[in-house]
């Protein structure tokens, strides 16, 4: 195994992350909820007005993880970074790139000025709650969540 590196996303990696996603949809159980187009995806990243950016975990020339955050403004907190989505793939898990990916996103949110980080994860991901539990995270069981679709 080459070094890994943890890098800012480029728009040509976009197929490869929209595959991973696939990868984590499927792992949650919820192939069928991943509608988005490549195009849509790409759109979203890089377009004229950008939502999301995201750093890849890097093996040689293969995207093997990646981390995919936005900012969000709390009334109470002001800015907060958001982790949408993390994943390794499979074949590389338990190697501390999840890790990697995490203290880099850290890194970012405070280097930004951040005032914190939030994510959801579901209660019967045991793997990623432990790796949570690792940062001294705080999990909020009050909080629902809610969403309409179009």
């Amino acid at each position: 195994m080459t070094p890994i590196t943890i890098r800012n996303v480029r728009i040509e990696d976009c197929p490869r992350l929209l595959e991973l996603i696939r990868e984590l949809a499927e792992y949650e159980k919820a192939a069928h909820e991943v509608t988005v187009t490549l195009e849509q995806f790409t759109d979203a990243g890089f377009g004229k007005s950008p939502v999301w950016k995201a750093f890849a975990a890097v093996d040689g020339n293969l995207i093997i993880g990646f981390a995919l955050y936005y900012i969000r403004y709390s009334t109470w907190k002001g800015c907060r970074m958001y982790l949408e989505d993390l994943l390794v793939t499979e074949s590389y898990r338990g190697k501390g790139i999840g890790k990697m990916l995490f203290d880099k996103l850290l890194e970012e949110a405070r280097a930004q000025n951040y005032n914190g980080m939030v994510w959801q994860v579901l209660e019967w991901n045991e793997p990623a709650i432990n790796f949570y539990k690792k940062y001294d995270a705080s999990f909020d069981p009050e909080w629902w969540n809610a969403s309409i679709s179009f």
